[in-house]
């Protein structure tokens, strides 16, 4: 009896042993919601944003509404400041994809120049997202959207206000962007197309401001001195061009804002304390805060919803009448 007791007792320690030791081998699952799962789950979204420069105001907004949008939704963004140089967006562009970010987010300072970059980009999968300027390519599947204003909209306002001011009959010198970008040539294209239907109706002077104050003013400096009191108007394709021209009309006694109608695109801060001072008559508003739209569209594009390949930014006009009552809400 007590032999077989002790047989008993030696068999089922062994057994015990053997499904302690294949437990061992099988570890369980981890459960769900384990702390690797978590960090997966929240790993965040890498985005590289290749941005024109710093050159205006708007430019500025439009930075600090993509920055603070990113911030504010756990993104992981790769800023680049091209200094208004296209190679240095290039170069950029290279480095985002080297760094295998999950999207890239392009102000392009031209037009054109961007198809080699562009097709490295598509062939690593990396989608392209277009924010304020569009480009000039021969495949389109090059890039995902453009998120801008329509520019040459903007041209046409600001000419249709003009021949409300003047009746058609108006001499103009104009403040041309950075030559080859794509609110320069489609604002001036814009706003050729209502100002042809009115012979009167004409630019005495044309040059670029590269959308910059100092440049601005040196130009419009220059139209004085060849122009002079030829010079009824200005038309600037954006604020901070004609905030420099005004500039340079005050220094040479002709009275911006009344002696001069002064017109321009963009609608930043600048422009309605110049429009309160009575110095700017109007401007044609181009909405920078590209941060909210820009990344819910980039949720739409990696969730495999149809986004549209452009998507339009609506824009108005405001003019001295109504400056003061709308300063204190502008947020940029």
């Amino acid at each position: 009896m007590i032999r077989r007791f002790f047989l008993v007792t030696v068999l089922l320690a062994v057994l015990g042993f053997s499904n302690a030791a294949c437990r061992k081998e099988r570890p369980e699952p981890p459960a769900e919601g384990s702390p690797d799962e978590k960090a997966s789950a929240t790993k965040a979204l890498t985005v590289g944003f290749s941005q024109v420069g710093a050159e205006s105001a708007w430019r500025t907004a439009e930075t600090k509404s993509i920055k603070s949008e990113a911030q504010r939704r756990g993104v992981n963004l790769k800023f680049s400041d091209a200094q208004g140089r296209q190679e240095n967006q290039i170069k950029s562009i290279k480095n985002f994809i080297a760094q295998e970010v999950d999207v890239i987010v392009l102000a392009p300072v031209v037009e054109t120049g961007w198809e080699p970059v562009l097709k490295e980009a598509k062939a690593s999968g990396i989608p392209v997202i277009l924010v304020d300027r569009g480009i000039e390519v021969s495949d389109d599947s090059l890039y995902a959207t453009l998120i801008a204003s329509d520019f040459v909209e903007e041209g046409r306002m600001a000419a249709r206000w003009l021949v409300e001011m003047t009746g058609g009959k108006v001499n103009i010198v104009e403040l041309q962007g950075t030559v080859g970008s794509a609110p320069a040539i489609d604002r001036k294209r814009g706003f050729a197309e209502i100002s042809d239907q009115f012979p009167d109706m004409k630019i005495i002077k044309s040059q670029s401001g590269e959308f910059t104050r100092a440049k601005g003013k040196e130009v419009m400096e220059a139209f004085i001195k060849s122009e002079g009191g030829n010079i009824q108007a200005v038309y600037a394709h954006n604020d901070d061009m004609a905030l420099g021209a005004i500039q340079a009309l005050d220094d040479a006694g002709m009275n911006p804002g009344r002696g001069v109608l002064v017109i321009s695109i963009d609608g930043v801060r600048g422009a309605f304390e110049a429009m309160v001072a009575g110095k700017l008559n109007a401007t044609v508003e181009c909405n920078p805060l590209f941060g909210p739209i820009t990344f819910d569209t980039i949720d739409k594009l990696l969730a495999g919803d149809t986004v549209p390949k452009k998507i339009v930014n609506r824009d108005r006009l405001y003019d001295q009448s109504e400056a003061a009552q709308v300063i204190d809400s502008r947020k940029y």
